[in-house]
């Protein structure tokens, strides 16, 4: 058997079929009761439009064909399995299965760890524009967000400012530092030199590190190097979370790992963990994660070269139709930053543009903090014929 799913050109129809990204335009803000949005091009939350691997797509019509959808757990196979991916691709040491934690997602992790390292009122410190999530659950834990915001650069790129990173924690004392890498939506691929920085500075001032690690299978310049993997010291104070939810386009399922060295930060934890009664992931989960890890590889390559010719053909049409518009340069993620200050318009103008002429439902880059305004991101994860009508459609939106 060979893998069958890898044509990323076919168009698949996903509305109403409880789909998210597509049929709830309406309960999140984007359409009035009644009104038709099927014109409306969804290109914002971060999944794909894209059929998963063949393997795993047989691999869970066979377990759902048993009709018995009980409890289930795994076994030492599913823990070498993701032990060798890490190993092969990122070449992350997990050492023993105790060090793994299972979630349905990477912010429940996050969620934990503020749990239980921080109380009510401590600071939380985050690089913005960031995953909008960070900033809504830490306040919603009543916890204050710090943010080390970062700076766009010449080069359009963003960067981090070390010494406002150091008197942020020196003077807020954050417990912990909600880490994106690689980041989203800025699309940085921290180098060895930035995140030994970075997390000097943690050690040296006790800041425990949550690192989201769960762009790090799309890298297209540079390397994703795993926070843990810098040193013993540094993977002492760092909680890595990852998924193959994002790399295999499977968030549906609810399936995420996190890996902790530490066994005193691994304790608690797991003390969060029984508090909330959450013990097992799902089955189908846990069948999707382990056949994507085990025969994902051709598939996984197949969408990284489709989605960077998506990212070359995004770069080159805003180069020679969209005067004004810059596309930040994608070191990592499927998720494009648009910078559209250069035209003139307001953040507020802008969304305005996007969704009601342009008609495409996009995140305003205003969700990921005060220095995101001006800015779109857009999921470049879909077939090239959508991905050209939705550039088209700014075109025609902003230049007539």
């Amino acid at each position: 058997m060979s893998e069958r799913n890898l044509d990323f050109d076919t168009i698949i129809d996903r509305r109403n079929t409880f789909c998210l990204k597509y049929d709830f335009a309406v309960e999140r803000g984007k359409a009035k009761p009644g009104e038709d949005t099927s014109d409306l091009i969804p290109l914002w939350i971060a999944d794909m439009d894209f059929k998963t691997s063949s393997y795993i797509q047989d691999a869970l019509v066979k377990v759902m064909s048993t009709g018995v959808y009980g409890y289930s757990e795994t076994k030492e196979d599913y823990f070498k399995a993701v032990q060798n991916f890490y190993r092969t691709h990122h070449q992350l040491e997990i050492e023993d299965a105790s060090w793994m934690i299972k979630t349905p997602g990477v912010m429940m992790m996050l969620c934990l760890a503020m749990n239980a390292f921080t109380q009510k009122g401590d600071g939380i410190l985050i690089q913005s524009p960031v995953y909008m999530h960070f900033s809504e659950s830490i306040l919603a834990g009543n916890r204050r967000v710090i943010s080390n915001d970062l700076v766009y650069g010449d080069d359009g790129k963003f960067h981090i400012d070390f010494d406002d990173f150091e008197k942020k924690i020196v003077t807020e004392k954050p417990k912990l530092f909600f880490l994106c890498s690689p980041h989203n939506p800025v699309s940085r691929v921290w180098t060895r030199e930035e995140l030994e920085r970075m997390t000097s500075i943690c050690l040296k001032h006790h800041v425990k590190i949550v690192s989201d690690e769960i762009h790090g299978d799309f890298v297209f310049s540079g390397k994703h190097i795993p926070t843990a993997s810098l040193s013993k010291e540094v993977a002492d104070a760092t909680i890595t979370v990852t998924s193959p939810t994002k790399t295999f386009n499977l968030a549906g399922l609810q399936i995420a790992h996190t890996f902790i060295s530490n066994e005193s930060m691994r304790k608690a934890i797991l003390k969060e963990l029984d508090a909330i009664g959450y013990s097992q992931v799902t089955l189908p989960g846990i069948v999707a994660a382990y056949t994507a890890y085990t025969q994902g590889d051709t598939w996984l390559k197949g969408m990284l070269q489709y989605v960077k010719a998506n990212i070359d053909f995004t770069d080159r049409f805003i180069k020679e139709n969209l005067p004004g518009v810059k596309l930040i340069p994608m070191e990592a993620s499927y998720l494009a930053l648009l910078d559209f200050r250069g035209t003139g318009k307001t953040s507020e103008e802008i969304d305005d543009i996007i969704l009601h002429k342009a008609r495409l439902w996009l995140n305003s880059g205003s969700l990921f903090g005060k220095n995101g305004q001006g800015f779109e991101r857009v999921n470049l994860a879909c077939p090239r014929a959508t991905l050209a009508e939705a550039l088209s459609r700014i075109q025609r939106a902003f230049y007539g």
